[in-house]
């Protein structure tokens, strides 16, 4: 019997010092990149800088910015989703590349192939026509859009991008066809229609409220919900039209990476989030954060990505 409780006792010792403890959870032991799929000075670079900065002294490794332009992000994208699921290779996403590109063009990787670690922020998009153009709200246009399908026009910042695919779901949701005409940035679609090239465009609230105070435009609606910057502005969904889209930007894996790996990360950039750095940033990048846990960020990709395809399959 006594040999029976020393055996019993040297096994329980043996899968104690088996079982995981704090001292054995995953930590990084080689810097993490956070791959951007634009160049620099551009809003997502922001993002990751934003976060990089902020985060930095909750990792014992470096957090490295590696600027992967191309191919409106799809090659960042591709390139991460197709990593080895370490932990070390995260993407900026939650934008064209990850919720509209891949619903227009055929790529090598798929939103399914991204994992979520948190949302950092979002940016609203906001409709804006030029002051002029008789064009003052969302009915004016439907209306007209109504009686000329087609003969109406939007410029966006390129085919496929996340612009283009808001206007593609305000036309299903409102009935209507307009005509789309990509140009290789916002500014350019800004100057056509300051010039009177195209009848609307999409601008961040920031640049919408500018533009307004100028008197160059009209600000017709938000895309998503409501703009603090603009908080007088109604939203396309308030006006009865099923819209919500929006520019989101946050940290994504390698869909494969195991769940301790992803909760270490999330643990780690929630806490920067939660800084007096990360404040002080964000306020001086003009940046509104806008966090949600990673399985929150997937389903807001998710949802958008759908509404997208539903768009593109009318």
């Amino acid at each position: 019997m006594r040999a029976l409780k020393t055996m019993a006792l040297a096994a329980g010792l043996i899968a104690a010092s088996m079982a995981p403890s704090a001292a054995d959870e995953w930590t990084p032991e080689r810097p993490i990149n956070i791959i951007v799929g634009f160049a620099a000075g551009g809003g997502t670079d922001a993002t990751a800088r934003l976060i990089a900065s902020a985060a930095q002294e909750f990792f014992p490794v470096p957090l490295v910015v590696v600027n992967r332009p191309g191919a409106s992000g799809t090659l960042a994208a591709e390139l991460v989703a197709n990593s080895e699921p370490n932990g070390l290779t995260l993407l900026v996403g939650g934008g064209s590349e990850s919720t509209s590109v891949p619903n227009h063009l055929k790529t090598n990787y798929s939103l399914d192939q991204l994992r979520g670690v948190m949302r950092v922020n979002r940016e609203h998009m906001v409709i804006v026509t030029k002051a002029d153009s008789g064009l003052e709200t969302a009915a004016d246009i439907v209306e007209k859009a109504k009686a000329d399908p087609g003969g109406l026009s939007y410029g966006s910042s390129g085919p496929g991008g996340i612009l283009h695919s808001a206007f593609l779901v305000f036309e299903k949701e409102a009935g209507i066809e307009m005509t789309h005409v990509p140009f290789k940035g916002g500014a350019p679609a800004l100057a056509a229609l300051l010039g009177g090239h195209i009848d609307m465009t999409i601008l961040t609230p920031a640049d919408a409220a500018a533009q307004r105070d100028a008197g160059n435009v009209n600000v017709i609606a938000t895309t998503s919900d409501r703009a603090e910057q603009l908080p007088d502005t109604a939203s396309l969904q308030e006006l009865g039209y099923d819209v919500n889209i929006e520019n989101m930007k946050g940290l994504v894996v390698s869909a494969d990476t195991p769940d301790e790996i992803v909760a270490y990360l999330e643990a780690n950039f929630a806490k920067a989030m939660e800084s007096e750095t990360f404040a002080v940033l964000a306020k001086r990048a003009n940046i509104t954060p806008g966090y949600l846990d990673g399985q929150g960020f997937e389903q807001a990709m998710q949802k958008m990505s759908g509404s997208i395809k539903d768009a593109l399959a009318n």
